[in-house]
């Protein structure tokens, strides 16, 4: 009787073991897979992917070349001044392709009709903020506090003023000078010769100093 009620003490104590292991094993599976399977692959592929593809082709394809774009007119402005002292390098000053201001070294004859023609801006604004156009054939030479030091004759047969806010600056030119262009004048000049006007308002916007003197006509072109 004492061994058959051991018996069934160790196969009660088996039974209850045994269901206990099945528990066990079966909750790990459900739980674990869940989190690694549905967690971690969406932070993944919808968060990191949509900083990268939205962000950084915005900043490279849009700021970078409006830098470039608003940056490279500046370079336009022509502020430098061309010093001469040949009939090419001369001629080539006062083309469209030359400088605001044209500064001859010395006396110079060019035997042929001379045209000074383009609008050139000089590096300043005024008091609007506009940039000023102005264009300068200085015929002498200025020390260090501008000063004229030197001045010079320019000689040739026929000089056509197209540039805008031109003028001929402290020295003597011989010859006819044609005015096609507004606000010419005439600064510490001497002109040998007659000075004609296309266009009444070009007369009329002509202006030249007390110490500038024609020895000719002043007139309008006929």
């Amino acid at each position: 009787m004492k061994v058959r009620i051991v018996l069934v003490t160790l196969l009660v104590f088996a039974v209850i073991l045994t269901g206990c292991g099945k528990k066990t094993g079966t909750a790990n599976p459900t739980t674990a897979p869940t989190t690694a399977a549905t967690t971690a692959p969406t932070t993944a592929a919808t968060t990191a992917p949509t900083t990268a593809a939205t962000t950084a082709p915005t900043t490279a394809a849009t700021q970078a070349p409006a830098t470039t774009a608003s940056t490279t007119p500046a370079a336009d402005v022509v502020t430098t001044a061309s010093i001469v002292n040949t009939e090419d390098a001369f001629l080539k000053a006062i083309s469209t392709q030359g400088t605001w201001i044209i500064a001859i070294t010395k006396d110079m004859t060019i035997n042929k009709d001379l045209v000074l023609e383009g609008e050139f801006k000089n590096g300043k604004k005024d008091t609007a903020g506009n940039e000023i156009i102005q264009r300068i054939i200085a015929l002498y030479a200025s020390d260090a506090n501008k000063n004229v030091t030197a001045r010079y004759t320019l000689t040739a047969p026929k000089l056509t003023i197209k540039s805008p806010n031109a003028s001929i600056n402290n020295g003597k030119f011989v010859g006819d000078i044609y005015v096609d262009a507004a606000n010419f004048q005439l600064v510490g000049q001497e002109v040998d010769g007659n000075v004609y006007f296309t266009k009444q308002e070009y007369m009329t916007s002509f202006v030249m100093d007390t110490t500038s003197k024609i020895t000719g006509k002043k007139e309008l072109a006929k």
